[in-house]
């Protein structure tokens, strides 16, 4: 009966956990203004290509977007020293899902970013290694922090064996936005 009502209680925090109002406001403006420039920037060509329907892109982006504000609550409810335990893994995937592209891949106006799957559509793989290396670096230095004393032995030596597989893989990609991104 213990474990039923340690379950429960379980459940139950995950529904009661507060919420970061500031950064909810902030993703939900930032939501807001994104789905008005697609619909300003696609509203023409909408209507164009799908009998006049010029709010076609614009509800298509509103659907994935109430499913990724979902997907942001209940990934936000997991405790995120779970996250940690996996932080090598995640730098090994996200280095898999780079090579992917090369095997995989669809060329694109001269740069191979994207890799399809029947029946579901394209996947941009450097969406998903820049959550990896964030995850990654997260967890590195946090089991690294006693060596974070001493600058250069402790991040930038470690970061200069880390750093260059996913550079030469994105560069090799010819994707420089995703590069500067992961660089800041």
């Amino acid at each position: 009966m213990a474990k039923k009502k340690n379950k429960m209680e379980g459940f139950s925090s995950f529904l009661n956990n507060s919420v970061d109002f500031t950064l909810l406001i902030t993703v939900l403006l930032l939501l807001a203004l994104g789905l008005i420039m697609v619909l300003s920037a696609s509203a023409p060509t909408a209507a164009a290509k799908n009998n006049n329907n010029s709010y076609y892109y614009f509800i298509r982006q509103l659907i994935f977007a109430v499913i990724g504000l979902f997907l942001m609550y209940f990934i936000s409810r997991i405790d995120y020293r779970i996250y940690q335990r996996f932080y090598k893994h995640a730098w090994l995937i996200s280095i898999l899902l780079l090579i992917a592209v090369f095997a995989f891949g669809s060329d694109s106006h001269g740069a191979k970013r994207w890799i399809e799957i029947k029946g579901i559509g394209q996947f941009q793989p450097s969406e998903f290694t820049k959550i990896g290396l964030i995850i990654f670096y997260a967890g590195y230095l946090s089991d690294h922090k006693n060596d974070l004393k001493q600058f250069g032995k402790g991040f930038v030596l470690p970061m200069a064996f880390l750093i260059p597989p996913i550079a030469i893989l994105y560069f090799v990609q010819n994707h420089l936005s995703v590069s500067l991104v992961v660089g800041i």
